[in-house]
């Protein structure tokens, strides 16, 4: 008998560890009837342990099943809105307000959210509905598939640049508590992640949920504190002008400036897409909850972010005359002077503590979503997949690396550099989303799988590269002042416009090579969750990881598809794209034995 995927009947503890879904090829010959290859042979591809274990491996280059994603819609948001613990927020707004004063600050990181909190919304639901991580939407949405391979890099990127500046935060904590030298901590920072990390989202969903208490009553306490022991403060910050000489009037190159610095956070919406691919199938029974949820784990994040810049620029201000400029942007050291009038000796361990559990929230999605980002790069370029768990050295090396060079030290230009490439690729996605698919230029639907994309497709693709060029040499000052403060509005602003306008010119032709009939708008799918052993690795997977493949005379799971080096292409073009799909078998039903 083949082997299938089954939905469990009722919702787990949560968040218990996810069950894994099909492990690597030990298991009972399949059924010929069911498309996979006779009893007698071997299958042609059999995955490495780690990469087979989906408990650890957690789908990364897939879609999520329905089998899989088990919690509910509350857990999933719960331990998605976990990871934005991070504290980067506090350096990344004290930064904005002591450079720009507090008006054009203001303006700044207002604006940065809005513009972060509607390019997410489609994004979101468009993971939490199709059960894809954002590399796998991009694919989709307008890229192609080695087109968004370049998208996953800058993902990537994301995902180191916040793991050093985070663990700087961290290391900067352990140094103040116990005497640490920072590049120790470093390394401390980096290696406690790596057992939470490695077990996948089941470990992840537990330390965030045991985590939450203790780090909302240090994000809550030190301005509780300053309520009653410095009531005037707010008074005074609101009328701060900064420590550079900005003044405390407002200033359109301060203002975008600011504004590209803070929209440095927009690829965040990626790691959210992490945990929001799990969510489970919305219902009549649990529409609105799943709504919120999504509403709320999704772009709502930002909500959270913002108020935590300010909260954070509103920290390092009372602490400034105390402890100066440079240790004012470190978290830690306006944590212990907010604390000091009620903790007294135990300011310093409390806000250490504080910081340490909030960089370990934060570093742990950090590290998760670079190693699935990392995955899809060079599944995609060298056609081999060793596991997810590998990809997370290699993310974390890089991470090390910058902490080691001080990044921490050109934070504001670094962020600035790279919001530029950040938003022209979110713009893009979801300009596709929002614009492209209800103007009918875009497929209805998400389609993420090698054998039905055009290798770039250049409304997305295009579109994100010149945006990206002309925003950076903005930003490099080629254009004169008010541009280079501008850049990240020209970034997103392109991208909008061109990605709707090369959809339109093209008439859409570039979404896809072939038409999908496993599971395409045209499909007669009687239950989505139906499954096919795919004919390359013997393991069955549900119909929308499942493609029809000439080569293989069958059905291919949407990974070996993505790994076979050999095929040529051949379901995209020539005589087997003309003929039309090929022979597929019945699938099989959740929970029935194949050819029955």
């Amino acid at each position: 008998m083949a082997e299938t995927v089954t939905t469990p009947t009722s919702e787990p503890e949560p968040p218990a560890a996810a069950a894994p879904g099909p492990t690597a090829p030990e298991r009972e010959p399949a059924a010929p009837g069911a498309g996979a290859p006779p009893a007698h042979s071997a299958p042609r591809r059999s995955y490495a342990k780690l990469a087979a274990d989906e408990s650890r491996e957690d789908y990364s280059l897939r879609f999520a099943p329905h089998s899989f994603r088990r919690w509910s819609p509350g857990t999933v948001a719960g331990t998605a809105l976990g990871g934005i613990a991070y504290l980067a927020d506090f350096a990344i707004g004290a930064s904005i307000v002591f450079a720009y004063g507090f008006t054009s600050g203001l303006a700044s990181i207002l604006t940065a959210a809005v513009i972060i909190f509607l390019t997410g919304i489609p994004i979101a639901r468009a993971c939490a509905t199709y059960g894809l991580d954002m590399d796998l939407i991009t694919r989709g949405a307008g890229f192609g598939y080695f087109g968004s391979t370049l998208t996953s890099l800058i993902y990537a990127s994301f995902t180191f640049i916040f793991f050093a500046l985070e663990g700087s935060i961290m290391a900067q904590a352990m140094h103040q508590a116990v005497g640490l030298p920072l590049e120790i901590g470093y390394l401390v920072t980096t290696l406690i992640v790596i057992p939470i990390v490695f077990r996948g989202m089941g470990a992840l969903a537990k330390v965030q949920a045991w985590t939450q208490p203790v780090w909302l009553v240090g994000l809550v306490l030190p301005f509780v504190v300053l309520a009653f022991e410095a009531p005037d403060a707010w008074g005074a910050f609101a009328s701060f002008g900064g420590t550079e000489g900005a003044g405390s009037g407002f200033s359109w190159i301060g203002f975008g400036l600011g504004t590209g610095v803070a929209l440095s956070l927009i690829a965040q919406i990626g790691e959210q897409a992490d945990y929001l691919r799990f969510m489970p199938v919305k219902t009549e029974a649990n529409r609105r909850r799943w709504n919120l949820a999504v509403l709320a784990a999704g772009p709502g994040w930002v909500v959270i972010g913002a108020a935590k810049q300010l909260g954070g620029a509103f920290l390092a201000f009372v602490a400034l005359e105390a402890v100066g400029k440079t240790h004012a942007l470190e978290p830690i050291a306006p944590q212990i002077e907010a604390l000091k009038p009620w903790l007294g000796g135990l300011a310093l361990p409390a806000a250490a503590l504080f910081v340490i559990v909030s960089q370990i929230k934060i570093n742990v999605t950090n590290a998760y979503s670079g190693s699935l980002s990392w995955s899809n790069f060079f599944s995609r370029t060298t056609h081999r997949h060793p596991g997810r768990v590998w990809y997370i050295f290699l993310n974390l090396a890089i991470a090390l690396t910058l902490m080691e060079m001080d990044m921490f030290a050109a934070l504001g230009k670094l962020l600035g550099f790279y919001s530029n490439v950040g938003i022209a690729w979110i713009a893009a996605v979801a300009a596709d989303l929002v614009i492209n698919k209800r103007a009918g230029w875009s497929p209805p639907y998400i389609e993420f799988k090698r054998a039905y994309l055009y290798a770039v497709n250049p409304a997305g693709f295009g579109a994100m590269a010149v945006a990206s060029v002309v925003s950076i040499l903005a930003f490099f000052g080629l254009f004169g002042r008010y541009a280079e403060a501008f850049s990240t509005f020209i970034a997103a602003g392109l991208a909008l416009v061109l990605c709707p306008l090369i959809a339109w010119a093209t008439k859409g032709r570039y979404y896809l090579a072939r038409p999908n009939p496993v599971n395409g708008p045209g499909a007669d799918v009687a239950d989505e969750r139906a499954t096919h052993t795919c004919a390359e690795c013997e393991t069955a997977y549900e119909l929308p990881d499942i493609a029809d493949c000439p080569v293989r005379s069958g059905p291919v799971c949407s990974l070996c598809c993505s790994l076979d080096a050999d095929c040529g292409d051949a379901c995209r073009k020539g005589p087997a794209r003309a003929a039309g799909p090929v022979f597929m078998p019945v699938p099989t039903l959740p929970g029935a034995a194949p050819g029955m």
